[in-house]
């Protein structure tokens, strides 16, 4: 599972359906339909946020949105609490923090992913100075998140 921190902008076409889903099975464990992923570490900033499910909810019309600016449909409807939250992106909601170090370390694994199935995509972010994160979150001084899982 792999809930981006990096806005999904910058997620080639598999990378965002990819997305979509996780973040709709995340959705599912944090609202306690399923039994697996239930101790995925991508799941503890959700879990550690003041309203769960609203954050999962703002992640996924996030990511609907950007969909929706390529072409794409991804059926809303599957987005529970916090559907169209306009208080995500106008702070209300509370931001979830995420540290430097680990947007450079999802920036670096995404840009690998890419140069390896995308490769006019990758062109494209080559181009960019440094990446954007979700609106969900708030970068914050630090290193990689202790419950990153870091490839060797």
């Amino acid at each position: 599972m792999r809930l981006w921190s990096l806005h999904p902008e910058h997620l080639d076409r598999q990378g965002l359906t990819g997305c979509w889903r996780e973040a709709l099975l995340a959705q599912a464990v944090l609202a306690g339909r399923t039994r697996g992923y239930r101790s995925h570490s991508q799941l503890v900033r959700f879990r550690e946020h003041s309203q769960p499910l609203t954050a999962i909810g703002a992640y996924l019309d996030v990511l609907a949105d950007e969909a929706t600016r390529r072409g794409y449909r991804f059926d809303r409807s599957r987005i529970g609490d916090g559907r169209d939250v306009p208080e995500v992106r106008d702070g209300v909601l509370g931001s979830v923090p995420v540290t430097e170090g680990q947007v450079a370390y999802e920036w670096e694994h995404l840009l690998a992913k890419i140069a390896a199935r995308s490769p006019d995509w990758s062109d494209h972010l080559a181009a960019l100075e440094s990446p954007g994160v979700h609106p969900l979150f708030e970068v914050v001084p630090g290193g990689v998140a202790q419950w990153e899982r870091v490839a060797g």
